[in-house]
C-alpha cells in the first residue's frame, strides 16, 4: 500500500497507514461500506484503525490499497455551520506573530472550508484541516490550566474547539455557545470525521 503499509493492533485490530488525512477519511468510508463485520473504524491523521469482534473475510489492507488507486474526489461529508465570537485570548498575539491585523486573522480564519480530519484529546474534540496556512502558528509555550468550553483555538495546521473545560495549550481566537459534545444527545458529538465546517463570525 502506498501509504506506508499496515500492522496488527492487538489481536483484533488492523492500523493501516495512509498518505494524508484526506485519503484516511475516504478510507475509512469504504472500509464501513465494504465490511459490516468491523465493529469500529477510526480514521486519524495519517492512519486508519479497523476494529473486529470476528475475523473479516475479505483483505482490509488489500481493500485500502485499491481505494488509494481510485482517482481522487472530495470526500462527501455534513456541512456544519458554527457561530464563533472572535474576542478571544490569543487573538492580539496571533496578530503580531502573523503580521496581520486581528481583523485580517478573523477574516482568515472564517474565509476557509474546514473539513474534520478525526476526533482526538476529548469527547468530541474534532482537529479541522483546511485552514489558511499564515495561521499556522505553534501552541503557546505556556499551556493553560483551564480553558473554557466553547473556545475555538488554533494550534500548527489545525483549528479545534474545546467541548468541555480543560487545560489547553492551543492559541485562542474566540467562542462558541454550539454544544460540541452531550452524552445525552445522538449522536453525542457535533462534529464527526469527513463533516465540513465553516465558522461564521458573530
Amino acid at each position: 500500500m502506498s501509504g506506508g503499509g499496515a500492522r496488527p493492533a492487538g489481536d483484533r485490530a488492523l492500523l493501516l497507514e495512509m498518505p494524508g488525512t484526506e485519503e484516511a477519511l475516504r478510507v475509512a468510508r469504504r472500509l464501513r461500506a465494504t465490511c459490516p463485520e468491523l465493529t469500529d473504524v477510526v480514521p486519524a491523521h495519517r492512519t486508519v484503525l479497523a476494529v473486529w469482534e470476528t475475523v473479516p473475510g475479505i483483505d482490509l489492507a488489500g481493500l485500502a490499497a485499491e481505494e488509494l488507486a481510485v482517482p481522487v474526489t472530495a470526500v462527501p461529508g455534513t456541512v456544519v455551520e458554527i457561530a464563533v465570537v472572535y474576542d478571544g485570548p490569543d487573538l492580539a498575539a496571533v496578530a503580531e506573530q502573523t503580521g496581520l491585523s486581528a481583523e485580517e486573522v478573523v477574516a482568515r480564519h472564517t474565509g476557509a472550508d474546514y473539513l474534520v480530519a478525526f476526533i482526538g484529546f476529548a469527547p468530541g474534540f474534532a482537529y479541522l484541516v483546511g485552514g489558511d496556512e499564515h495561521l499556522a502558528v505553534p501552541r503557546r509555550a505556556e499551556p493553560r490550566e483551564r480553558v473554557p468550553a466553547g473556545s475555538v483555538g488554533i494550534a500548527g495546521p489545525y483549528t479545534g474547539i474545546y467541548p468541555c473545560e480543560s487545560p489547553g495549550g492551543w492559541q485562542l481566537l474566540g467562542r462558541t455557545s454550539t454544544v460540541m459534545f452531550d452524552p445525552k444527545r445522538d449522536p453525542p458529538a457535533c462534529l464527526a470525521p469527513g463533516d465540513h465546517v465553516r465558522l461564521v463570525p458573530r
